[in-house]
C-alpha cells in the first residue's frame, strides 16, 4: 500500500523525492488505512501545480553572516528541477506543505514582482545594494517560461541600473542575454551556474528536471560570450559520489569561459537527511553508508551542523581536503581568486511617466 513515506515510482517519475512525509509543523500526519475491498484505487501521475501569491514586499533582507548579500528576491516558492539535495526544501513547511514531493510539485509564484519590486527601489530613503536573486529556489525553473516572473524582475533591475547576482541551473536564462549581456558589460550583473557533477545519468537521477551537465557548459559559454561574467559553481559536492569530478568540472568551466570558482560541500538541514538518504538508498544502495559517513565526518559526527562559520565548508580532514583541491585547480585553471564588486554608483532613478524630466 503506498504511503507517505513510500510514493509509487510510476507516481513520481522524472522527480527527485520519493516521499511526501507531513511537515514538521503539523499535528496530525496521514496514513493510509485498507477498507477492506482488498485492492488499491488507481492515483494520478503527480503533477506540477502553481498558485499565486500576493506578498506585500518582494526584497528580503539577510543578515547571517556566511552569505555575501544583504538583499535577495525569491519569484517562486518551490522548485520543479526537484534537486534531492536542495538545501530550501524545509522552507515548504512553513506553507503547511511537504518539504519533500510537495517542494517540487506544489508551487508558488509571485506574478506582482516587478510591479513590487518598482515601488521599493523607488522609496526616497531606498539606498541600492547588490540583489541576489536564486538564493532559495531557482528563478529560471520550468514555470518561468510562461510565467515571466523573473523575466519581469530583470527588466525594472535594468531600469534602475540596479546590481543583481544571478544563481542558476536554469537554460532558461539565456532567453535574457539581451538584458545580462548589457549589464554584464557594465559591471551591474554576473552569474553564477551550479554544475555538479560531469556524469549526465548520476545528474538526471539527482537533478531529474535540470538541464543535462553539457547544457549547462553551453550556458556557461554563451553568457560569457555575451558579455557576462560567469562562476562556476561545484555545489553540493558530495563525498563519494560527485568529489572525485572536482577538476574536470572546473577544467570544463575554464573552456566554457568561466572566470571564477567556488564550491559548497553537502549540507543536509532538517529534512533534507532523511530525504536524501532515501534516494541514496534507492539510486546507490552500494554506496549509501560510504557516502553518509563521510557527510558525517565533515559536519562533527552529525548529519548537519547548523553553525554559522561552518555550516557552508564543513570541518574536518576531508572537508579540508575538499578546500585544498578546490584552491589548487583553480589557481592552476587561472580563476580570478575574487571578482570585482559589481557597481553601485550607476544606481538611477527612472523618470516617472508624466513626470518632469531632468535638465541634464
Amino acid at each position: 500500500m503506498e504511503s507517505e513515506d513510500h510514493i509509487s515510482p510510476d507516481r513520481r517519475k522524472g522527480r527527485g523525492a520519493a516521499s511526501n512525509r507531513t511537515n514538521r509543523f503539523e499535528r496530525y500526519e496521514k496514513t493510509p488505512f485498507d477498507d477492506g475491498w482488498g485492492r488499491e484505487d488507481d492515483l494520478p501521475v503527480l503533477r506540477t501545480h502553481v498558485q499565486d501569491e500576493q506578498p506585500r514586499r518582494i526584497i528580503t533582507r539577510n543578515s547571517s553572516p556566511d552569505i555575501r548579500f544583504d538583499q535577495s528576491i525569491n519569484p517562486y516558492r518551490g522548485c520543479e528541477h526537484g534537486c534531492i539535495y536542495c538545501f530550501a526544501r524545509p522552507s515548504h513547511a512553513y506553507l503547511g506543505l511537504s518539504p519533500g514531493l510537495d517542494f517540487e510539485t506544489q508551487l508558488i509564484a509571485r506574478p506582482d514582482a516587478p510591479r513590487l519590486l518598482r515601488r521599493e527601489l523607488s522609496h526616497k530613503r531606498y539606498v541600492p545594494k547588490v540583489i541576489a536573486i536564486g538564493t532559495n529556489t531557482d528563478a529560471y525553473q520550468p514555470i518561468e517560461k510562461e510565467r515571466r516572473v523573473m523575466r519581469g524582475i530583470l527588466e525594472v533591475l535594468d531600469q534602475f541600473r540596479h546590481p543583481v547576482g544571478i544563481v542558476t541551473k536554469g537554460t532558461l536564462i539565456e532567453r535574457d542575454l539581451d538584458i545580462l549581456g548589457p549589464m554584464g558589460q557594465a559591471g551591474l550583473t554576473r552569474v553564477g551556474i551550479s554544475v555538479t557533477t560531469l556524469n549526465a545519468d548520476l545528474s538526471r537521477r539527482m537533478e531529474p528536471r535540470v538541464p543535462p551537465p553539457a547544457r549547462r557548459l553551453r550556458m556557461i559559454e554563451r553568457l560569457s560570450a555575451a558579455g557576462c561574467p560567469v562562476r562556476v559553481m561545484v555545489s553540493p559536492i558530495v563525498p563519494g559520489l560527485t568529489d572525485h569530478e572536482i577538476e574536470a568540472i572546473l577544467r570544463a568551466a575554464r573552456d566554457a569561459g568561466a572566470v571564477a570558482a567556488s564550491a559548497i560541500p553537502l549540507r543536509l538541514p532538517r529534512e533534507v537527511s532523511s530525504l536524501f538518504q532515501d534516494w541514496l538508498v534507492e539510486h546507490y544502495p552500494n554506496r549509501a553508508a560510504r557516502v553518509m559517513a563521510r557527510v558525517r565526518d565533515m559536519h562533527g559526527g552529525k548529519d548537519y551542523d547548523p553553525a554559522w562559520g561552518r555550516r557552508m565548508t564543513g570541518t574536518g580532514i576531508f572537508a579540508k581536503l575538499i578546500r585544498q583541491r578546490m584552491d589548487r585547480a583553480a589557481r592552476a585553471l587561472g580563476f580570478a581568486k575574487e571578482l570585482p564588486p559589481l557597481r553601485l554608483d550607476l544606481f538611477l532613478m527612472p523618470p516617472k511617466v508624466g513626470g518632469q524630466l531632468s535638465l541634464f
